[in-house]
């Protein structure tokens, strides 16, 4: 099967080839999913787990991606609750090889079904952004009706989900970014594009200086949230939070349920086949959204 896959740490992205690689077949409680598109972090190159798997040894070359939608075509021996010929998105384990392939092999728990009227190329751009999002606000950052929030990059695949989502629930979100981005922001639903200061959740996807700057601006009570490493700088009176996340079905299922019914929009940058995929992972200039490849029509 066609594959991208990393073979220089050192290199990074210009480290990647795309390659013939063997089919994966099923372990017990897997699934082989036939993937028809799958999304990418550039961040990916940075991840220990891309490059090592948990016993520490070298697992180069190593097929990346991780986010992806597509149609079970096999199962592993006891695997429950998914049938063959069903649609499902999900991600797969950050230390096994991933989903920029033709077919991708993953535990069967990672998976949710993908509603028949959300396209794959949309259910690929969801889970790690969406759950990201989710996880970040609402199991982390314990948001609640009333709270203001300051979401940095707000126009970004995740910072687009994080305004969605703590709007609908009723949160004031403070939209930070680039000059250029203040209006994307403000159409998926920032109530404002500045730093007002004095906030009780801020929800940090840059880290560096933002980050430090924004531990000053948090309400006593509140959160910082960081999906960017451990907070250097953290509020004198609230919590300092960062994670990395889960794959949770549950909350799968509640973010393709808003896609269905228009409640939440997936911010989509690049779109590219399995066959043009190499330049599209190492780009030359900043892109905007989350960068999909389309691995099947």
């Amino acid at each position: 099967m066609k594959a991208i896959v990393a073979t220089d740490r050192a290199a990074e992205a210009a480290g990647i080839t795309l390659a013939e690689r063997p089919e994966p077949t099923p372990a017990i409680n897997d699934v082989v999913v036939e993937v028809r598109a799958s999304g990418f972090v550039p961040a990916e190159w940075e991840w220990p787990s891309t490059w090592v798997d948990r016993s520490g040894h070298d697992r180069a070359p190593a097929i990346i991606g991780h986010e992806f939608a597509g149609v079970v075509s096999s199962l592993g021996y006891g695997t429950t609750g998914l049938s063959l010929g069903q649609r499902v998105f999900g991600i797969t384990d950050w230390h096994r090889d991933g989903t920029l392939a033709e077919y991708a092999a993953v535990e069967a728990r990672n998976l949710a079904p993908l509603p028949g009227n959300v396209g794959f190329t949309v259910g690929a751009s969801l889970p790690i952004s969406g759950l990201t999002a989710w996880q970040g606000l609402f199991r982390h950052g314990r948001l609640q009706a009333g709270q203001s929030v300051l979401a940095h990059g707000a126009a970004g695949a995740v910072g687009s989900v994080v305004t969605q989502l703590a709007r609908e629930f009723g949160a004031y979100v403070i939209g930070t970014g680039r000059a250029a981005d203040r209006q994307a922001a403000l159409d998926f639903g920032a109530n404002e594009f500045l730093d007002l200061g004095g906030v009780d959740l801020v929800f940090d996807v840059i880290g560096g200086d933002v980050q430090r700057r924004s531990a000053s601006i948090v309400r006593p009570g509140g959160t910082l949230v960081s999906v960017v490493g451990p907070v250097e700088s953290r509020p004198v009176d609230g919590l300092a939070i960062d994670f990395v996340v889960e794959s949770v079905p549950s909350q799968l299922a509640e973010i393709a349920d808003r896609v269905r019914d228009g409640r939440l929009r997936t911010h989509i940058g690049t779109v590219e086949t399995l066959d043009d995929a190499v330049p599209a992972l190492n780009p030359t200039g900043r892109r905007k959204g989350k960068t999909v490849i389309r691995v099947r029509p």
